[in-house]
């Protein structure tokens, strides 16, 4: 789970569906999982911490199927592709090669 407190995990789906203008709510649960349910819809995600598990550190369940995920961005991604059916998901490329000068 990197150190990540699940409360402040929570706070921070809070936040995000504030930022994303997405009504719902984000609540911690008594297992330590975080839900996220989308206010006027079917829609119930489920997110949990997976500290025994050095590769994926956390579990992401929407729509009945479990993905694990790496990291609290990765999370985030999940989360609002599947909240926000106008987002357009994009990645960033990161290289340690020098751009051609032109």
């Amino acid at each position: 789970m990197s150190g990540v407190p699940t409360e402040l995990a929570c706070e921070l789906m809070s936040a995000s569906l504030a930022a994303w203008r997405l009504a719902g709510e984000a609540r911690c649960v008594d297992d330590g999982a975080i839900v996220v349910e989308r206010t006027g819809k079917h829609e119930t995600i489920r997110i949990e911490p997976k500290a025994d598990d050095p590769m994926f550190r956390w579990l992401i369940t929407i729509d009945g199927r479990r993905r694990p995920v790496v990291s609290l961005p990765g999370v985030l991604r999940h989360l609002r592709a599947a909240l926000d059916p106008d987002y357009a998901a994009t990645r960033v490329r990161v290289s340690v090669a020098s751009l051609p000068v032109p």
